[in-house]
């Protein structure tokens, strides 16, 4: 994509994400996005094109670090529940309690036991959310081996970027087939409460843009500036558990 028109479209979504935002505070409603996906897959870069001209208190991003000894002894769900949107909050969590279903499920840190509870009970946590009136889109943003090989080379080498480096980075090509297995077992299992938006991430000006298109077509709102062209079913589109994901996504 050509730089000033890819400058360009986000500059128009990004003023209708602004023209959302009044929205959401005037009638006190409540927004969480979660942003999932392989390592090195772009999470990072949507969500801060998303918040760039957002309002800093009406809008929070979440980043949970490691579990501590009280939170592996607390109800699973603990402790994202503190972090959930009130009235007229813009709430996005870089990585969720999907957690589980991913990187806890291949690298061990969970049992077989806590992964099955797990995809049994986010149906019916989730369905609690929406029952309280919380509005939320799931994203998961996939990458080719050959793109995340060179993402996390990108990663090594690049003085402003090694903040990003992490022990599961180490392994994450290792294990790309492991991860490939856990998210077509958390597509199919975990998308009947809150449906699952799929990303072809490869190019990021593309998957920024179409996941922003995507936010202002799924949440009702009056007043935006202009019309909004829906996502690019090349790029996003809604999951449906029984697609195939080899179909769309990298595997």
């Amino acid at each position: 994509m050509d730089k000033d028109d890819y400058k360009r479209q986000l500059h128009g979504l990004q003023i209708g994400l602004a023209a959302l935002q009044r929205q959401l505070i005037a009638q006190e409603r409540r927004l969480l996005v979660i942003f999932e996906g392989r390592d090195a897959a772009g999470k990072d870069g949507v969500i801060k094109r998303i918040v760039e001209h957002q309002s800093p208190r009406e809008t929070r991003v979440v980043a949970l670090g490691k579990p501590t000894e009280r939170d592996r002894s607390s109800w699973y769900f603990q402790r994202w529940v503190q972090h959930l949107p009130a009235g007229g909050e813009f709430v996005l969590f870089n990585r969720s309690w999907y957690n589980r279903a991913g990187v806890e499920q291949v690298m061990g840190y969970c049992s077989q036991t806590e992964y099955a509870r797990f995809l049994t009970d986010v149906a019916p946590f989730e369905r609690l959310l929406t029952d309280e009136g919380i509005i939320v889109l799931k994203y998961y943003l996939d990458i080719s081996r050959p793109e995340q090989a060179a993402r996390l080379e990108d990663r090594r080498i690049n003085p402003l970027k090694q903040w990003k480096i992490s022990p599961v980075d180490a392994v994450a090509l290792e294990k790309f087939d492991a991860y490939t297995e856990a998210r077509d077992a958390m597509l199919a299992a975990t998308g009947d409460a809150i449906p699952w938006r799929v990303v072809r991430a490869d190019s990021k000006h593309h998957a920024r843009l179409n996941v922003i298109r995507d936010i202002l077509a799924s949440v009702p709102s009056e007043g935006l500036p202009e019309p909004i062209d829906p996502a690019d079913p090349a790029v996003l589109r809604l999951w449906n558990p029984g697609d195939r994901p080899e179909d769309f996504l990298a595997s």
